[in-house]
């Protein structure tokens, strides 16, 4: 399959995820921010699928752009180690402070820092097992 084609036929899924009603307690959003466009693609399309509206972005700074735009996240996971002007610490770190009531969920190919980890909603070891993470992101919504 050419990268076109599932660009495309990845569209329509994500366009037919979106449409598609979810259950109410799972109308939140979900901001993902990951640099590593297939990790973020993984996460993002199996919390479609619980019903959730996911929002992608490849770095802290496009992270910002969309928090600014007030899309109305409930919950933000990031990646630690990400280019740009922030890591994904210091734009949870940020989150935090402009946007108390958001959960904030970490993931780390690396050791967590003890910090990081008691600070925030979770902490995710990538590659992360993905049914884990749905269930603790429900709870955290619910």
């Amino acid at each position: 399959m050419s990268g076109a084609g599932s660009d495309k036929g990845r569209a329509h899924s994500r366009a037919a995820a979106a449409a598609a009603p979810a259950p109410a307690h799972e109308q939140a959003t979900i901001l993902i921010v990951e640099d590593d466009v297939l990790v973020r693609a993984m996460a993002a399309d199996q919390l479609r699928e619980q019903g959730y509206s996911v929002v992608e972005a490849a770095s802290a700074d496009e992270a910002l752009s969309v928090l600014h735009s007030n899309v109305g996240v409930a919950l933000l996971m990031t990646d630690v180690r990400m280019p740009g002007s922030l890591d994904g610490a210091a734009l949870a770190r940020m989150v935090r402070a402009e946007y108390p009531a958001m959960k904030v969920v970490i993931a780390s190919g690396d050791r967590p820092d003890a910090e990081l980890a008691d600070r925030f909603d979770g902490f995710f070891a990538k590659p992360y097992d993905v049914p884990r993470l749905v269930r603790h992101i429900r709870a955290l919504l619910n």
